[in-house]
């Protein structure tokens, strides 16, 4: 029997992507043996201010990072879909996209796990695919039962098995991640100060090749005569 691929979802606005993504990402995949991480960056958050940089410059950012990462793909689903993203309709596409045969896992961090109530789609979302819920400084995943006490039940640790786990699950995964933030990031580059270590280098060329995040930022998306990045849902 063929084994069933298990495949990460990892959204987010990424204005920018940072090692705190990364360490996000890599601590789901080791604790889930995920064969796949799509990283999807979004369109216009709907509980957010609209991103700072442009979609190709996010999309861009991700590109980058992504690279050379086995099984790590950048997907421009959300952001050819225009408007407001809403990750029960990124599943739900995903699913009519040849993925209903896999385990889908959502990849998301403590810290926006906790507000999950206020997402479009709840609690049905949770129906949509595994959250795999990875702790941030500030907010382990251990806290999360008490914070969510209608949800406790559905919570459990990794490993786990497709026979005895509920069906889909909410796992927590208790790694350490990179204390730092797109804000923080951002406010630096405003300020001129270094972002090294922050993000990776060949983000942090990008950033500082396009001026990115800078007190008057030329954020401008280049012509169609310049090319456009392609993205792989």
């Amino acid at each position: 029997m063929t084994p069933v691929r298990r495949i990460g979802v990892f959204g987010g606005t990424f204005d920018p992507i940072h090692r705190g993504h990364l360490d996000i990402g890599c601590a789901a995949e080791r604790a889930l043996g995920l064969t796949r991480m799509l990283v999807i960056p979004g369109g216009v958050p709907p509980h957010r201010a609209q991103p700072v940089a442009s979609g190709y410059h996010r999309f861009a950012m991700v590109a980058l990072s992504v690279a050379g990462r086995p099984g790590w793909r950048a997907s421009d689903l959300e952001l050819r879909a225009g408007g407001r993203s809403y990750t029960s309709a990124t599943l739900e596409e995903l699913r009519g996209r040849g993925y209903a045969s896999t385990e889908l896992f959502f990849v998301i961090g403590a810290d926006a796990f906790a507000d999950i109530e206020a997402w479009k789609n709840y609690p049905g979302i949770l129906d949509h695919a595994h959250f795999a819920v990875v702790s941030r400084p500030g907010c382990s995943v251990s806290q999360l039962p008490e914070r969510l006490p209608t949800l406790a039940r559905r919570m459990v640790r990794p490993p786990i098995d497709p026979a005895t786990t509920p069906n889909p699950s909410i796992i927590l995964i208790d790694a350490p991640t990179a204390d730092v933030s797109s804000t923080v990031v951002r406010e630096r580059r405003a300020l001129g100060q270094s972002i090294a270590g922050l993000v990776g280098p060949s983000v942090e060329q990008h950033i500082e090749q396009h001026e990115l995040y800078t007190a008057a930022p030329d954020d401008r998306e280049p012509s169609p005569a310049a090319g456009r990045l392609n993205g792989q849902g």
